[in-house]
């Protein structure tokens, strides 16, 4: 085996990734890291010396590939999914990763600032910045209703990698603010959910659930 993944089930931008290996169809080993143990960050650091993951090896290449997004970038490129995740047409590939930015940096951005609030000592929580954040949240889905309105996936008619990043973000931001009437958001994400490569991330990321701060 000479691609290596590590990861941890419940990240969602391992999910990311791991979205686009499943669709890829390439066989991989999971290399799972928890940042608890000193061990596994020891092991993480090894391969990626910021100690963050998803990290990609690609042991044949003598490559190492670390964030989401640029590990499909080259999956795109080494071992592309049946239907590409990043179009070979430059129009339409700027506009999957727009909407791969901003699933990460708007609406991810948003939700990690309600979820490390919920993480803090009660004497460093901040009530005025959660709110603020969940306003946010609410006006990125929005956007994303309006997006979704005429398309099936983020970025037209092609599941891409934009949707990648979509799924598990929106479905830890919808348990922090829910979708409430945002029919066409609700509508993309059950396709989300339904897409074969994610459910299988759901359902391995299901042992760990517990440990997601909801509240």
């Amino acid at each position: 085996m000479t691609l290596r993944l590590y990861y941890h089930p419940l990240s969602n931008f391992c999910q990311k990734a791991l979205v686009a290996l499943y669709e890829s169809g390439v066989d991989f080993t999971p290399e799972f890291i928890d940042l608890g143990n000193e061990d596994d960050r020891a092991r993480l650091g090894a391969v990626w010396p910021m100690v963050k993951f998803p990290v990609l090896v690609d042991e044949a290449r003598g490559e190492t590939v670390p964030e989401a997004t640029v590990i499909i970038e080259y999956l795109n490129d080494r071992h592309p999914a049946p239907a590409p995740l990043i179009p070979a047409d430059k129009e339409a590939a700027r506009a999957v990763r727009l909407m791969d930015r901003f699933f990460d940096l708007h609406v991810n951005q948003h939700l990690f600032s309600v979820v490390s609030d919920r993480l803090k000592p009660e004497e460093r929580k901040d009530p005025a910045g959660v709110e603020e954040a969940k306003a946010k949240l609410a006006q990125t889905y929005g956007f994303i209703d309006g997006q979704m309105a005429d398309r099936e996936w983020a970025a037209g008619g092609s599941f891409s990698m934009a949707d990648c990043a979509a799924a598990p973000t929106l479905y830890y931001a919808d348990r922090i603010v829910p979708f409430g009437e945002r029919r066409n958001l609700a509508a993309y994400f059950e396709r989300l959910m339904k897409r074969p490569s994610f459910a299988r991330v759901f359902e391995e990321a299901a042992p760990y659930r517990h440990m997601f701060p909801a509240e």
